[in-house]
Formats: structure tokens, sequence, C-alpha cells
């Protein structure tokens, strides 16, 4: 069976090298598609990148397509690790849309994976369940504790995506700093040069969560807020 074989390896002078694990070759796979992308993801490259025979690599893990499903169900465990922190329900909450679009940016191939062998419903899972026991603690149920889950949950992918598109996207001619004028701020000089600014994404995200999450809490019964400020 693939991970109880000991495989040793010989390092150029003959002399023998700790044997390869499969946990190994899974850091090493996720390693390579956060660096180049899954195309990058070969068997032969994997096994140059460990320094093994490529045999090693199959025994450990199967074929590419296995290693794509190992990797891919270890990408899910690793972004079900959500932890709320925060003394209040609307902390908590905005605390889950700030992880997991950490999660989001940090693995961006590693989740267009998960995507591509449609597990994206099942990687979200671990955050929709930390919202809903959030919502639950802010005094709301059904149908408004659903819609905590979906509005958090759409605000952090909606934004991520923007902030990929945006990193991506050409040189804008003309860019924002000579489109926002008096005339196009409508007046207002101040929101003319704050919007001629390079946009900053934290405290977009900040802003967009915080007035998110106050609106979905309206109407949570002021017992189960908790002490201090939102």
């Amino acid at each position: 069976m693939p991970g109880k074989y000991v495989c040793t390896n010989m390092d150029g002078g003959g002399m023998a090298r700790p044997a390869l694990t499969r946990d190994e070759v899974l850091d090493s796979a996720a390693d390579l598609v956060k660096r180049h992308g899954p195309a990058a993801l070969t068997m032969r490259g994997l096994a140059a990148e460990l320094g093994t025979a490529v045999t090693s690599i199959y025994w450990h893990v199967g074929n590419r397509e296995s290693l794509l499903d190992a990797l891919v169900e270890r990408t899910v465990a690793d972004l079900g690790e959500i932890r709320p922190v925060g003394r209040t329900p609307a902390r908590r909450i905005a605390s889950v849309a700030r992880a997991l679009r950490r999660q989001l940016r940090d693995h961006p191939h590693l989740v267009a994976m998960v995507h591509e062998r449609g597990l994206t419903e099942r990687m979200f899972l671990p955050a929709q369940q930390a919202l809903v026991r959030e919502a639950h603690a802010a005094g709301l149920r059904g149908a408004r504790a659903a819609e905590v889950v979906r509005a958090v949950q759409f605000l952090v992918v909606g934004h991520v995506l923007v902030e990929r598109n945006r990193e991506r996207a050409p040189a804008q001619r003309p860019g924002e700093q000579e489109l926002w004028g008096a005339r196009t701020a409508d007046g207002d000089p101040a929101l003319a040069r704050t919007l001629a600014w390079p946009v900053d994404p934290e405290k977009v995200f900040t802003a967009s969560v915080k007035a998110l999450v106050a609106g979905l809490l309206e109407a949570a019964p002021e017992t189960a807020r908790g002490p201090g400020p939102s």
C-alpha cells in the first residue's frame, strides 16, 4: 500500500537519505502548484523537485490524477480550519470573512484545482458552518441566519475576484488619478483626491465587511449581541 513502503533515496555520493513520505510528496506538489500553477505539476518535475525517482512518486501517491485528487482533498481540509475570534458575534463573523479571504488569496491555484474538480461547495462548508454558529449566537435563525452565510461568502469571493482582476489587468490609460477631479466628483474635492489614490484592498474589505455585518445583524435580539461595540 502507498505510504507503507520504505523508500530510501541515494544522494550523489551513494549515501542513503531519509525515506520519502507521502506528506513530503504532497507538500512539494502543493508548493509547485502554488508557485507555478497546476500545469507545472508533472510527475517528472515533482520527482526532480524532491530529488528522487519518478517510481517513488508513483508508489506514494499513484498516478498524476490520484496525486491531484489527494492534493485537492488536502487543500479542502486545510481551508476548513477557520477559527472565529472576537468578543461579539459581529467581530467573530468579520474574523471568519477575513480568514476566508486570506485563504483564497494565499492559495489561488490550489483553490482553482478544487473548483475544477467540483468540490467548491465542500471547500466552503467549514466557513459556512462557522458563520452559522455565529449567526445563531447573535439570535438569528432560519432564513435570516442563512442570509448571513450567503452574504458573507459572496462578499468575500467577489472581493477576491475583483482584487485578482485588478492585479492582472494591464496599466490603465487614463488611470484613476487622471479621471477623478472636481467635475467627475460632483464638486467634492476630498472625494476626488481619495479616489485618485491607489486602492487599499484591506481598507475597502474591512469597510465592506463591517457595513455588511452591521446590516445583517440589525434584526438580532439585543441580548444576543454581547457586550461592547461591534
